[in-house]
């Protein structure tokens, strides 16, 4: 099991030039979990696509079940006292933050592309690259 970010969620179900990285660490591990925030932030990135990619209204409701099939069982919710303890502590979003918390408290990796969380947690973080070569 792995943490996946909204990021790297997004570059699987959506076109990008990480697609085929997101497409192995699938592969790789299939378990995927994610904090709640994840869904209110893959909403706003398929918004967007709609928005200023063309993708139309019908194609965003896939786009969003795929993901919620994707971590189907996997969605945790995490303690505010914990994120906001961290953001304290580091200079990152509280929605960073609930990535990095989920993670530490499952005993797993965080695969990211996000280089102050990989820079800030590298006994937490770890970028698709370098989990797809473990």
């Amino acid at each position: 099991m792995i943490v996946a970010d909204s990021n790297l969620i997004a570059y699987l179900l959506l076109p990008g030039d990480k697609s085929d990285l997101a497409d192995e660490v699938l592969l790789r591990d299939p378990d995927w979990a994610v904090p709640l925030i994840c869904r209110s932030e893959l909403r706003n990135i398929i918004t967007l696509y709609m928005r200023h990619q063309g993708m139309s209204l019908q194609e965003g409701r896939v786009t969003m079940e795929k993901a919620e099939r994707l971590w189907r069982g996997r969605e945790y919710a995490v303690p505010s006292d914990e994120v906001l303890a961290l953001t304290y502590r580091h200079n990152i979003t509280a929605y960073d933050g609930e990535f990095v918390v989920l993670a530490s408290q499952l005993g797993v990796p965080l695969v990211t592309f996000d280089k102050a969380v990989l820079k800030l947690f590298p006994s937490i973080a770890i970028s698709a690259e370098d989990f797809l070569k473990k």
